[in-house]
């Protein structure tokens, strides 16, 4: 594969903010990678709307890391001053949607990965995976990637997710579940005392979830965070409840399952019925100890706990280090914007992060 310049990975992340590729429905920016990849001398796949390409050299008994960014955006916030599809330059910065969050990081994997196309004479398999339906974490994205991979005898160690951290190395991130609480009574007139009050056993449920501690804690994530978030109960003022709905955000950790979070909070609940919306979305941490954290300690890049989740979230087993190009707080906001230094920064730094991981002989 030929190398791709800075100036290559502006014109591409242009092109790709004028092509609409909101989550779902990316079929267009996944074309435009494909065919740019192509015309570089890759040898692409596409698997619904992802496109990953794997460098040449590839020996199944080398670990093989993963370099991941998503190419489909959110719908454009209100407020947008511009053209959220425009791709305009203006004062060294790229303008519109999904410029910052996540086609930096993506384009400048790419040119990374032109850097090690070849990775024969590597300790390690090099694999690139730009992929769809990560606003959504759909069933189409990075969980059809990891099945596929399965399937073809690719087995992915480790990754790189881009996402923008200001290259900074987010080591890990806390998973979510949102669980529907339901509670149930008997309906009477407010005036005689009657019924069986729902929203009373609903209020005893949740002084029990607000007091409630985990035994375990994460050693990188610390506790479970659980916050009710929503009540709804009753039809009309002299009328007793018969149901009542409360919503509970739970910010989970690397320390219990998902669906093992689930069980426990459900035990400890004495009228209510918890359900959860999904349990896909998981903790994910990497040791610290891990050599691509190793590294990006040793290039000078800070390591925290991300506030936001990706595609890392999907990657079950697998060490994933977040790091990419731009600002998180302009993520999903209006006028969203990238700088081209920050993409020549960026390039800069993954390349010193992969020269320092490749020192490693012994990769985890």
């Amino acid at each position: 594969m030929r190398k791709v310049t800075v100036e290559s990975c502006v014109e591409l992340l242009r092109t790709l903010v004028s092509t609409p590729s909101v989550s779902g429905c990316e079929e267009g920016s996944a074309a435009l990678l494909e065919t740019f990849l192509t015309e570089h001398g890759a040898v692409v796949n596409r698997y619904y709307n992802n496109v990953w390409v794997v460098a040449d050299g590839f020996d199944s008994k080398k670990p093989t890391l993963l370099l991941n960014s998503h190419h489909d955006t959110v719908k454009p916030a209100a407020g947008y001053t511009f053209d959220p599809y425009s791709g305009q330059l203006e004062d060294g910065k790229i303008l519109g949607l999904g410029s910052n969050d996540a086609g930096a990081s993506l384009v400048s994997l790419i040119a990374l990965f032109s850097e090690y196309s070849d990775t024969s004479l590597l300790g390690f398999n090099l694999v690139l995976a730009l992929t769809a339906e990560e606003e959504t974490m759909g069933e189409h994205g990075m969980r059809a990637m990891l099945d596929l991979f399965s399937r073809c005898g690719i087995k992915i160690d480790m990754a790189i997710v881009g996402e923008p951290t200001s290259m900074q190395a987010a080591v890990a991130e806390r998973g979510l579940v949102v669980l529907d609480g339901v509670t149930t009574g008997k309906s009477g007139h407010a005036a005689r005392d009657e019924g069986d009050n729902a929203l009373y056993k609903a209020i005893e449920d949740i002084e029990r979830l607000r007091d409630f501690q985990f035994d375990k804690t994460s050693e990188i994530l610390g506790d479970i965070k659980i916050s009710v978030t929503q009540i709804e109960a009753g039809r009309q003022h002299n009328i007793v409840p018969d149901s009542c709905h409360y919503v509970v955000d739970v910010r989970t950790t690397d320390a219990y399952t998902n669906e093992q979070t689930v069980s426990i909070l459900q035990s400890v609940v004495k009228y209510s019925q918890l359900t959860p919306r999904s349990t896909r979305v998981r903790a994910s941490a990497i040791s610290l100890s891990h050599p691509l954290v190793k590294a990006a300690v040793a290039i000078g890049q800070k390591t925290f706990i991300s506030p936001t989740t990706s595609d890392r979230a999907l990657m079950s087993g697998i060490a994933a280090l977040k790091m990419g190009v731009g600002d998180s707080a302009r993520s999903h906001t209006t006028d969203e914007f990238v700088k081209i230094s920050e993409i020549e920064e960026g390039i800069s730094l993954y390349k010193a992060l992969l020269e320092e991981f490749a020192k490693y002989e012994t990769l985890e």
